[in-house]
């Protein structure tokens, strides 16, 4: 943990990164944040400064931390009117600022972002993360980074009052791949789960009963413990909806498109999901993923 306080800027204060700015005021630093409505009064109360936009926080905080929902959300607080890229460039000068952008956004765009930032004087990391809301206020999240290694080194204190597993993968965009692929994963084990519990149901059997069993053997997942829990209780409140899981597979269809690579499981779930979303359920969790499978099914996992 870092001893001496900090001057950190931190821009997206929603369900993720309220959370995740919280610890980092917890622990002691300075902290100045913006976000799109309106600051959390909890973080005010701890001492966080609102400012103006981003370039106010970019000017005053020597890290700058983003959490924002898609590429195009980046590139607004970084390079638009009132944007980081303002306050960086009217920045004096001492120790390098550094940006670290913690969305889960497009590797290619986020190289891109990265060489405008050095362009400015100031390091760039990518540093998406895995674990939800829960996650985030336990502190408790995966955190992937990409960038020099020097520079997560001197950010590596920050991170780890905010996650538990932090992985530093390698160049800029190494941390959005890594989190491109956790995705993947995500969404084939959400569909797999989904079917057989969706199958044991109709067939008959307690879903709750069946989930038990599993959660003994080979097929036990964390997927599977909290996600499957979710699909038999019916609780679909967001912790990750469905619309940013979307945004997340189309980021790895689009890629693997480049590359050549063929992901016909990752098309799949991604077809379940906008099924999902044609019934009106992209603010949901993404394990209401579910729900597209019952709707083929003419049957709910609930009704076993």
């Amino acid at each position: 943990m870092t001893t001496t306080p900090l001057r950190l800027g931190f821009i997206g204060l929603g369900i993720m990164g309220a959370p995740m700015a919280g610890h980092l005021r917890a622990a002691g630093h300075e902290l100045f944040v913006t976000t799109r409505s309106q600051v959390p009064q909890a973080l005010l109360d701890a001492g966080a400064v609102a400012c103006a936009n981003a370039a106010e926080v970019a000017r005053r905080a020597d890290i700058v931390f983003t959490m924002v929902p898609d590429t195009p959300d980046v590139e607004k607080v970084l390079f638009g009117t009132g944007g980081v890229a303002e306050g960086l460039a009217g920045a004096a000068g001492g120790a390098r600022k550094i940006v670290v952008d913690m969305s889960s956004i497009s590797p290619i765009e986020t190289k891109a972002f990265a060489e405008k930032i050095a362009a400015l004087g100031a390091d760039y990391l990518d540093a998406p993360v895995s674990g939800g809301e829960v996650g985030a206020k336990a502190a408790s999240l995966t955190i992937m980074i990409g960038g020099e290694a020097a520079v997560f080194e001197r950010v590596l204190p920050l991170f780890q009052l905010m996650g538990k597993n932090i992985t530093h993968v390698g160049g800029v965009g190494a941390g959005q791949t890594t989190k491109v692929a956790n995705q993947i994963i995500v969404a084939l084990n959400i569909a797999a789960v989904s079917e057989a519990l969706v199958f044991a149901s109709k067939a008959g059997a307690d879903p709750a009963k069946v989930r038990q069993a599993l959660m003994g053997g080979f097929a036990s997942s964390r997927i599977l413990e909290v996600h499957g829990e979710r699909m038999i209780k019916r609780t679909f409140n967001p912790g990750f909806r469905i619309k940013l899981h979307q945004k997340d597979l189309n980021l790895a269809l689009q890629g693997a498109r480049a590359m050549g690579v063929a992901l016909p499981q990752t098309a799949s779930a991604a077809q379940l999901m906008q099924a999902c979303a044609a019934h009106g359920l992209a603010e949901m969790d993404h394990s209401a993923l579910v729900r597209a499978l019952e709707l083929m099914a003419g049957h709910e996992v609930a009704q076993g």
